[in-house]
Formats: structure tokens, C-alpha cells, sequence
């Protein structure tokens, strides 16, 4: 498995959230949060606070709800490995709208920048192809954000891709932390629910 952590992670998912269309994004807990919310705040991102291991549940339960709109778990490797189990009933369900995009620091950059076990020989996208998803991609380039938004938002899912992020100590972006404001946000932007 190749490894670099050279991406600068907030203008490489900018990058690729530029290129989203009309998807929906489902952000895991702390940086892919803030990073969204740096990349231009949306109501149709459905931010998670406190909710550590549910991006990718609640990505695929948005996903069985809405198929005709793309959906995107933006996660880091904490997170995915908190909740890896749930690659498994994504497989299951087979969400052909579904993409997971795991933002590996290869640490635990959360909870005090401990070494994660990404770091030597877990490959997680080998794990979702164990767990029966086959489209799987691996990024180690700053250059590659186009190719990776491409099988994101274009392929048929479900997709499982890994970018391998650098370490880095970006400002925080916070969004609205009001559950119920961005659960209420996120309805009004699918049309559930009038504004």
C-alpha cells in the first residue's frame, strides 16, 4: 500500500466539493466537518455533532431515502474504523448513489494525535472490497482531486475511496451546531419540508 500524506487537505476537499453537483454531503465528526464548512457552508450537508462512527449509517440511510440524489460520506480514518462494520451493510444494500470518501491522517488527530493504525499495514480499502464493495480507490496526489471527484460523484456506487491527507493544523470552521437547525435545513433543501 502507498503511502505520502503530502494532500493539504482543505484545498484538496474544496477541490472536490466544487465539483458535487447537487449531491448530498454527510461530514463525520471534527476536520471533515470543519472542512466542508471552510469549503462554503451548505444546507445540504447534514453536519453530525458528537455523532463519532455514524457518517457512513447515516450516509447510506440518506442515500436508500433519496436515490435520486448522489450522496457523499465525508469521513477521516478514526472515524471509518470506529464504524467498520457498517461497509458491511453498505454492501448489503448495495446503494448504487453512494460514495465514502475517508480523509486518512493516519493518526487519531481528534483526540491528541496519536499514531493511527493506518500508519503501517491497515488498508481500509481493502477492507471494503472484503466487505463486498468493489469500486474502491486510493490518493496520495494533490493533483488527483479531479480523478477522485469523478468516481465520487459519477461512478456507480457504492464507491469507497481513501485519500491520504497530511497532518496539519487547520483553523477551525464552524458551522451551525443546532441539531435540530441542521436536521430542519437539510429537510428544507430536500423539500420535506417547507422553509
Amino acid at each position: 500500500m502507498a503511502t505520502s500524506n503530502k494532500i493539504n487537505r482543505r484545498p484538496f476537499v474544496a477541490t472536490l466539493l466544487a465539483q458535487r453537483g447537487n449531491a448530498l454531503v454527510i461530514p463525520g465528526l471534527g476536520s471533515p466537518t470543519w472542512d466542508c464548512s471552510a469549503a462554503g457552508d451548505s444546507p445540504e450537508y447534514l453536519y453530525s455533532w458528537g455523532g463519532m462512527g455514524l457518517a457512513v449509517p447515516t450516509a447510506l440511510g440518506v442515500a436508500l431515502a433519496r436515490p435520486d440524489r448522489r450522496v457523499l460520506a465525508l469521513t477521516g480514518d478514526g472515524e471509518m474504523l470506529m464504524g467498520i462494520g457498517s461497509l458491511g451493510v453498505v454492501s448489503a444494500q448495495g446503494a448504487k448513489n453512494l460514495s465514502i470518501l475517508v480523509l486518512d491522517n493516519e493518526s487519531f488527530g481528534e483526540t491528541g494525535r496519536q499514531t493511527g493504525l493506518t500508519s503501517e499495514r491497515a488498508d481500509l480499502c481493502a477492507v471494503a472490497r472484503g466487505f463486498g464493495i468493489s469500486r474502491t480507490m486510493h490518493v496520495t496526489e494533490q493533483g488527483k482531486a479531479d480523478e477522485l471527484a469523478s468516481f465520487l460523484f459519477k461512478e456507480e456506487g457504492p464507491c469507497f475511496a481513501v485519500a491520504k491527507i497530511a497532518l496539519s493544523e487547520d483553523p477551525w470552521s464552524l458551522p451551525v451546531k443546532d441539531g435540530t437547525a441542521i436536521a430542519r435545513r437539510f429537510r428544507i433543501a430536500l423539500g420535506v419540508e417547507k422553509a
